[in-house]
C-alpha cells in the first residue's frame, strides 16, 4: 500500500503524525484500519503495534469517550507516538506503552472491547538492508501465534479484533486464527483501483463463531491523481485533510 510521506509530518484535519523516528510512515494500511474497525459502545481500546500513534490517535477521534492504550515495542517509535499523543486533542484519553505485546499482556489487568493492528506480516523470503523495518515487517519479534494468544487473553467477551494485511497473509491468518477460538466475522477485501486484482484484507475478528459479512473496498477509479472513489471517501474523509 502507498506511504505517503518519508520524513515530513502528515496533517490531518484534526491532528498531526510526525514521524521522522518511526521505521514506517504514515501510509493506506493504517488509514483504512484506523477509520474502518468498529468501535461502537467501546470504553476500553488497544492499539498493538503502534508506531506513530496514528490507528490510535484515529479511533480517540472517533470514540469519543474511549480509553485507548498504545502499545509499541520499538523504543523510539513509542517515544514518537507519545510526543503525537500528547499533541493530538485526545491527550488524556491516549496512553503509550513502551512494550511487547507478549510482556503487556501479562502485567496487564485490563480488558479491551476493541483491538487493532496493523502487525507485521513477512514470514519469510530475503531480508532488506533496513534492519528497523526487518522489525517491523517481519514477524520475528511478533510471530502471528503469540498476537492470538494475546488477543485472546485481553479481549472482552463480545469484543471485536481488527487488523489488515495482505491478502495471503490475511487468508492464513483467519485460518490460525480459528485454532484459537477466534473466529473471522467481517472481511473486506481492499482492491487500490478499479479492475485491479484484492492487495489487501481488512479482518474483525470476535469470540463467537458465526458466518463472515465479506465486501469489497476500491481506493481509486483510475491512476489519476487523487481520483478517489466515493466509499473511500467515506470511510477516510473525516480524516484526510483534503479529501
Amino acid at each position: 500500500m502507498l506511504i505517503f510521506s518519508d520524513v515530513k509530518p502528515f496533517q490531518f484535519k484534526q491532528f498531526t503524525i510526525a514521524q521522522d523516528r518511526c521505521s514506517m510512515k504514515v501510509g493506506t494500511d493504517g488509514v483504512l484500519l484506523g477509520a474502518w474497525s468498529d468501535a461502537t459502545g467501546a470504553a476500553n481500546i488497544l492499539d498493538i503495534g503502534t508506531g506513530t500513534g496514528l490507528i490510535a490517535i484515529m479511533l480517540a477521534q472517533r470514540a469519543s469517550s474511549a480509553t485507548i492504550h498504545a502499545v509499541e515495542i520499538d523504543e523510539e517509535a513509542c517515544a514518537q507516538a507519545a510526543e503525537n499523543i500528547n499533541a493530538s486533542p485526545w491527550a488524556d484519553r491516549l496512553h503509550a506503552f513502551h512494550s511487547s505485546i507478549q510482556d503487556f499482556a501479562k502485567q496487564i489487568n485490563q480488558k479491551y472491547d476493541l483491538i487493532v493492528s496493523n502487525p507485521p506480516f513477512f514470514s519469510g523470503g530475503t531480508f532488506s538492508h533496513s534492519q528497523d523495518k526487518n522489525s517491523v515487517r517481519h514477524t520475528i519479534k511478533l510471530p502471528h501465534g503469540d498476537l492470538l494468544m494475546a488477543v485472546r487473553s485481553l479481549l472482552t467477551p463480545h469484543g471485536k479484533f481488527c487488523m489488515i494485511l495482505p491478502q495471503m497473509e490475511g487468508l492464513r491468518f483467519r485460518e490460525m486464527a480459528n485454532n484459537y477460538g477466534i473466529y473471522c466475522t467481517k472481511l473486506v477485501e481492499v482492491v487500490p483501483k478499479l479492475g485491479k486484482p484484492v492487495e489487501r484484507l481488512l479482518l474483525q475478528f470476535e469470540l463467537v463463531n458465526q458466518p463472515t459479512e465479506k465486501s469489497q473496498l476500491v481506493i481509486h477509479n483510475s491512476d489519476t491523481a487523487n481520483d478517489w472513489t466515493a466509499e473511500y471517501q467515506q470511510l477516510t474523509g473525516d480524516y484526510y485533510l483534503k479529501l
